[in-house]
């Protein structure tokens, strides 16, 4: 009996169940968790997109969460609930980078596509009006991690 013949979506999706990310893949919502200057955590739940050893997430610039992780790019991420109440995963260390430019094109089209029709709605709007820009960060294991 013969085999399928093995597509780019399934070395894709072996490559995410294979990263180190790969506890967040089958979650709607990850809590990240970025610090304040004083080491203060703070979580937020988000929607993100695991690709192997990366993990892709959308915030806004003038967002609390924008300002942490352009403060500190060490960040925890977890699967959580939907309102962030609660963690069911492991806890993984990252560092977030920012992403620019064809980076960032590429990480909203992994988002709009693993998360469609997502990221509209009431508090779009309210960034938008307040003159914020949607902005993309990129996870990558810290070192020593996994």
């Amino acid at each position: 009996m013969a085999l399928p013949q093995a597509t780019a979506e399934d070395a894709s999706a072996q490559e995410t169940a294979d990263g180190y990310f790969s506890p967040l893949a089958p979650a709607k919502r990850v809590l990240v968790t970025a610090f304040k200057w004083g080491r203060t955590p703070v979580a937020s739940p988000t929607r993100v997109v695991a690709d192997g050893d990366r993990a892709y997430l959308q915030t806004w610039s003038k967002s609390p969460a924008g300002k942490r992780l352009r403060d500190n790019d060490w960040v925890q991420v977890a699967p959580c609930a939907a309102l962030g109440l609660y963690r069911y995963g492991p806890w993984l260390d990252a560092t977030a980078r920012l992403l620019a430019g064809e980076e960032a094109s590429q990480a909203a089209s992994k988002l709009a596509r693993q998360h469609p029709g997502r990221h509209g709605g009431l508090a779009s709007l309210a960034y938008r009006l307040r003159g914020a820009r949607p902005v993309h960060y990129e996870l990558r294991p810290c070192e020593g991690a996994g």
